[in-house]
């Protein structure tokens, strides 16, 4: 098959494209500079521009453009987050939909979604929420709309925290347990959304394959872990000590409205997912964790 990213430089970006490529797929990438190799098309999201014959010879366009969500949420930051997805995921909804024969369009999305909601389980029909995440994504997904109206069929990622060795999110959270000075977030009993690299990658691929798949889908574990089991797996899985708790309102301070991410709750559960069939590698917390460790 042949696919189309953006994105492709991002960490996710980079794995997709590898994973593709060992199974013997075409994958053109979408660059803002000028094209170094033929697998790669220049493009200009904050103007519009697009090569749309590159969009209409691919089979599969994936949308995984977005700045780094990993460093303070100030003001001025805000608006690059909201920008960096929301324009890009215009361009190539609105290029798109001016296709003829449009292909597949799957776009990433987030489970900050859902915002903070506490114990209550989460579904992809489960209404957004009120944070600044939640707002971002709906932005995010509403971006999509000049393609769907036009007939495109779009499949929306809403993606938790990936667990891989080399991610930075995963060393992130790694290195207070590695250094002995790991420990819950807050209460600890908010659910954390997250799934492990393998199924991320297993679940783009069974979705793209899947006759009239289309709409939101939950990427994250079966199984909801909250934050003091986070913290319990990596402390085991390490062999290190989890009695530290970083309290709130230091969380807060040190990264602004990044804050509500990592003290909101999200009992998120991938049921269309689960009810298309997809089988998990690794459905629980430990399990993607150890996966994790087990690269490196």
């Amino acid at each position: 098959m042949r696919y189309v990213i953006s994105g492709a430089s991002g960490y996710l970006g980079r794995m997709l494209r590898s994973d593709l490529a060992r199974s013997g797929h075409d994958v053109t990438r979408l660059v803002r500079v000028p094209p170094r190799s033929p697998d790669e098309s220049r493009w200009d999201p904050s103007a519009g521009v697009v090569d749309r014959d590159v969009l209409a010879a691919a089979d599969v366009v994936v949308n995984l453009s977005g700045a780094n969500i990993g460093r303070p949420w100030t003001p001025p930051y805000k608006r690059v987050l909201m920008s960096s997805r929301v324009d890009t995921t215009g361009t190539l909804a609105r290029a798109l939909a001016a296709l003829p024969t449009p292909p597949l369009f799957v776009s990433q999305s987030a489970v900050g979604y859902y915002g903070d909601a506490g114990d209550r389980e989460l579904e992809e029909s489960s209404p957004a929420g009120s944070t600044y995440a939640a707002e971002m994504a709906r932005a995010w997904e509403d971006a999509t709309s000049p393609a769907t109206e036009a007939g495109v069929r779009v499949i929306l990622l809403r993606t938790g925290v990936v667990l891989e060795a080399e991610s930075t999110a995963f060393r992130l959270m790694a290195l207070p347990f590695r250094l002995g000075l790991g420990g819950r977030f807050g209460s600890g009993e908010q659910y954390f959304g997250t799934i492990g690299l393998a199924d991320w990658l297993g679940a783009v691929r069974f979705l793209v394959d899947l006759p009239n798949a289309a709409g939101a889908y939950n990427l994250t574990l079966p199984v909801p872990p909250t934050n003091a089991e986070v913290t319990a797996a990596f402390g085991a899985l390490l062999r290190r000590p989890t009695f530290l708790t970083v309290p709130g309102g230091l969380v807060r301070l040190g990264v602004g409205d990044l804050a509500d991410e990592l003290l909101g709750s999200r009992r998120i559960v991938p049921r269309r997912l689960l009810d298309a069939g997809y089988e998990f590698s690794a459905p629980n917390i430990t399990a993607a964790i150890a996966a994790a460790l087990a690269k490196r």
